[in-house]
């Protein structure tokens, strides 16, 4: 039996369930998330950065279109669960670039997208948020629509005032279509627990060492946890511990938790 996109994209809705979040384990490539989906990922999310890195560009809006939903379109084919795209700011240099880039995801089999405000206003972002969703409504798709908000991660603003202007910026992007509102940036409880009373719809927090567990936050309220680009440079990190072990010590310590050659090949010949 076939899953149609659609089919997807309601089993996606409904895994954004505190006290139970959505864990996400972002994938950057193909094998990464073949990797991550035979772990027993209910979804697969990509991180911008580390796509963006695996493919030669720096992370921030540098990464062409065309590059970013060619890798979208190759990871979706590869796993059979759903699988949502963090699309930096759009792909766009506006609103109708944005539309463009939504167009190319939804076509490309994905059942979201995350969209970043960074340091633009966020009025500039509401505008993306729009054009965004009128492309999937116009389009008959169902389509999750994910807010970053980046007044902690970048600390943007008054500190005293951050949680204020988080929750102002959250209400701007639900009325603009957004259906999840995801702050990176965050691990203190009482924050994250204010963050998911004030937000209608759920919230998403990026986690990482020294943060609360998974059922920690679902029970402050989140509905979906990301590891954001974290696994791909842990990844990197075990890239650079062994070469700096060959060159240095000419020991190969490092690779001694790898994955065995013959399941990642199996992985992908599936």
């Amino acid at each position: 039996m076939t899953t149609t996109q659609s089919d997807k994209a309601r089993l996606f809705r409904s895994l954004h369930t505190p006290p139970v979040p959505l864990a996400l384990a972002n994938a950057w490539d193909v094998a990464s998330a073949r990797v991550i989906e035979a772990a027993g990922a209910p979804a697969i999310a990509t991180t911008s950065a580390g796509v963006a890195w695996s493919l030669g560009s720096p992370d921030g809006d540098v990464l062409g279109r065309d590059r970013a939903l060619d890798l979208i379109a190759r990871i979706v084919a590869a796993v059979a669960v759903p699988v949502t795209a963090d699309i930096e700011g759009g792909y766009g240099k506006d609103a109708a670039g944005v539309a463009e880039t939504v167009s190319g995801v939804l076509a490309a089999g994905a059942v979201g997208v995350n969209i970043e405000d960074g340091t633009r206003p966020p009025t500039e972002l509401a505008a993306r948020l729009a054009a965004a969703r009128q492309t999937a409504d116009r389009a008959g798709a169902d389509l999750f629509l994910n807010a970053r908000i980046d007044t902690f991660l970048f600390g943007l603003g008054d500190p005293d005032a951050r949680l204020k202007e988080t929750l102002a910026r959250a209400h701007m992007y639900v009325d603009a279509g957004a259906d999840g509102i995801f702050v990176p940036g965050i691990t203190d409880t009482a924050t994250i627990a204010a963050l998911a009373r004030g937000i209608s719809v759920p919230l998403n927090v990026m986690a990482g060492p020294g943060a609360p567990t998974v059922a920690e936050l679902g029970a402050l309220g989140v509905a979906r946890v990301s590891l954001g680009s974290g696994v791909a440079q842990a990844a990197y990190a075990v890239a650079r511990r062994a070469a700096q072990e060959l060159f240095g010590t000419g020991d190969y310590d490092s690779l001694a938790q790898g994955i065995a050659f013959s399941e990642l090949n199996a992985l992908l010949s599936e």
